[in-house]
């Protein structure tokens, strides 16, 4: 049977790591990938049996794949803070393992948010990358967020029948944070050169449109409003933010002219 390393990425969840980590006990090793928490992530995971390793965060894609380098077994499950593997993603995960018939698999992911199953919003199955691979199989993209990946040459992917379960956010206090770190983060990303507020504004809007409407948020009621326009902020600030690295020394040198008259 191939022995399976669970790797779990972490920055401050002293009130989400300890059930992530519980829920791959039946992995053969938990690695928490801490970006040097100020609470209490790694004492928590550490008194679970997990393996911390600090990493220090140069952005999302970088992050994992240290922490895949510090993996030991054969093959990979990336589960983060927020997400639960149920006991039958760990067994079919062990299954596919042992059948090896892919290199690479993606996981569906139930979404709970604001007290209730969000079914569409493009949050269902909402698969990211690949969570279980082969180590040598995959590697991430060196993205700041939002990272890609690269399967290795003859690598082929298959899918998980069952859905781990994720809670993105434990309020809307949280929805605002993670919207302003992200699109802080993707304000450097290349495809963001030669933004403008027009640009922020036209894309903000197609992002609430295209999940409120086209992906059928509208019938997740509130919560689905609530997803399609925090969609809404992140993008236009990420354009915006962009604008404002891309004036920073001009608009700085303006700011030094007017306070010399």
């Amino acid at each position: 049977m191939p022995q399976i390393s669970a790797y779990i990425i972490a920055y401050n969840e002293a009130a989400k790591v300890a059930d992530a980590i519980r829920s791959v006990s039946w992995a053969d090793e938990v690695v928490v990938a801490d970006s040097h928490s100020t609470d209490d992530t790694a004492r928590i995971a550490e008194s679970l049996g997990a393996r911390v390793v600090q990493i220090p965060f140069n952005g999302f894609g970088a992050l994992r794949n240290d922490a895949v380098a510090a993996c030991t077994h054969e093959w990979i499950f990336s589960l983060d803070s927020d997400e639960r593997c149920t006991p039958e993603v760990g067994q079919e995960i062990r299954d596919l393992a042992a059948r090896a018939e892919h290199g690479a698999f993606f996981v569906p992911r139930r979404n709970f948010f604001l007290g209730r199953e969000i079914r569409h919003s493009g949050w269902y199955p909402n698969y990211r990358q690949p969570q279980l691979f082969r180590k040598e199989a995959m590697r991430y993209e060196m993205s700041p967020v939002h990272e890609g990946f690269e399967l290795a040459d003859g690598v082929t992917v298959g899918y998980l029948r069952h859905a781990i379960w994720q809670l993105p956010f434990k309020d809307l206090a949280e929805v605002i944070g993670k919207m302003n770190r992200y699109s802080t983060l993707g304000a450097t990303k290349r495809r963001q050169a030669g933004s403008s507020y027009g640009k922020a504004f036209t894309h903000a809007l197609w992002a609430f449109w295209k999940h409120y409407l086209f992906k059928r948020g509208f019938l997740d009621g509130w919560p689905g409003f609530v997803i399609a326009l925090s969609y809404f902020e992140v993008t236009f600030y990420r354009y915006a933010k962009a604008v404002e690295l891309a004036h920073e020394e001009q608009w700085a040198e303006q700011w030094k002219n007017i306070l010399k008259r």
